[in-house]
């Protein structure tokens, strides 16, 4: 075979080998690759809105630092309610998230939150989907 031959053989078998994984990948049911989501929700005393962001951004930082399990950990302030705080975790599976509720990082937190806020909203679960 010439090496113009061979050129285009190995382009086309690398085509066909990149379109065969990407098939494989769409025809995997998206729940092979769905996310775990862990919505929690805050209301804060005013007053003590910035010890809990430091309480929570500690089990942020280390959730996603020390937890295998855990793809993903966001503290967010809506604009019009800024007594209110959300996190929004992303673990691999629920049992990532299992393991998270057995952290030392999240006991702090826990000792940490109940004076800071007049009420804790329930947490909310979802699968992500994208990405």
């Amino acid at each position: 075979m010439s090496s113009i031959c061979a050129a285009r053989w190995n382009a086309n078998s690398a085509r066909a080998s990149v379109h065969e994984a990407v098939e494989s990948i769409m025809t995997v049911p998206s729940e092979t690759h769905a996310a775990f989501v862990v919505i929690a929700e805050f209301r804060v005393k005013p007053e003590c809105l910035a010890e809990f962001l430091d309480a929570a951004r500690d089990d942020s930082i280390c959730s996603v630092r020390d937890e295998v399990g855990c793809r993903q950990f966001d503290i967010i302030v809506p604009d019009t309610q800024s007594g209110n705080v959300v996190f929004y975790e992303v673990y691999d599976s629920r049992a990532g998230f299992d393991l998270h509720l057995e952290t030392p990082h999240l006991e702090r937190f826990r000792k940490a939150f109940p004076a800071l806020i007049i009420e804790e909203l329930p947490v909310r679960f979802a699968r992500r989907h994208h990405p």
